[in-house]
């Protein structure tokens, strides 16, 4: 894992079992089949500041399934940055589906948006700067948004998750899913929190508390797949 003094520079996907073995996924089954905007897109983000803050090409491989598994037209989406895993979604979603993206990062996002727009989908996005909380407070005081969105996607300050867990489970419909990215953190939530750098150790504290509490919530089925760099997938049933 990278090590710089910005301590929000610290989440570079990393499948736990061998940086061989994470090539080789990447390499056999997700970038043959990734889209030429996506892969464009990934190649745009990693040269920009905290590139590697994007989703991963096999954590997105997954997502598409999912969404097409659930037949997705209404989402959500916390955290976009340059919009990788936000483009993958508008692709996978009917013409006239709709991704509300939350992000406070504006320029970030731009950074994505030539590959949005060339991908004709700009329509599906309704993008909105700003922290996320007040805005899904927002949504769930209005009874007509209450189960009415079929998947969530998380990928933004992990100390929050728990808090955008509540608001988002009122949110996403029973059956749909909510998807959590950076759970396993690189392998640091196994770690000896005294092997961990200083500057992690607040994430790592921040991943073992979420896996804990979704793990405990008996709103959702889940799976914590080691894909990414950690991927919880929880579908609501209650």
């Amino acid at each position: 894992m990278e090590n710089t003094e910005d301590p929000t520079n610290v989440y570079v996907p990393v499948i736990l079992q061998s940086d061989k073995l994470a090539k080789y996924i990447v390499e056999t089954a997700a970038y043959p089949r990734e889209a030429q905007l996506l892969k464009e897109l990934r190649e745009r983000t990693e040269n920009y500041p905290r590139g590697n803050m994007g989703t991963s090409p096999d954590s997105g491989q997954l997502i598409s399934i999912l969404l097409k598994l659930l037949n997705a037209k209404k989402t959500i989406e916390i955290g976009v940055f340059t919009g990788y895993s936000l483009l993958l979604t508008a692709l996978n979603i009917p013409h006239d589906g709709k991704i509300t993206a939350i992000d406070i990062d504006r320029k970030a996002y731009e950074v994505g948006l030539p590959f949005i727009k060339r991908a004709g989908v700009e329509q599906k996005i309704d993008f909105i700067e700003s922290p996320a909380l007040p805005i899904l407070d927002k949504l769930v005081q209005d009874p007509s948004n209450l189960g009415t969105y079929d998947f969530a996607y998380i990928d933004a300050d992990k100390w929050s998750y728990m808090n955008y867990h509540e608001r988002l489970i009122k949110l996403v419909k029973v059956g749909g899913l909510l998807v959590y990215d950076d759970t396993l953190l690189g392998g640091f939530v196994v770690w000896p929190e005294e092997d961990v750098e200083a500057v992690l150790r607040p994430y790592r504290k921040a991943a073992i508390e979420v896996n804990q509490a979704l793990a405990n919530d008996p709103r959702v089925e889940i799976a914590l797949t080691p894909v990414g760099d950690g991927l919880t997938i929880c579908r609501r049933i209650a």
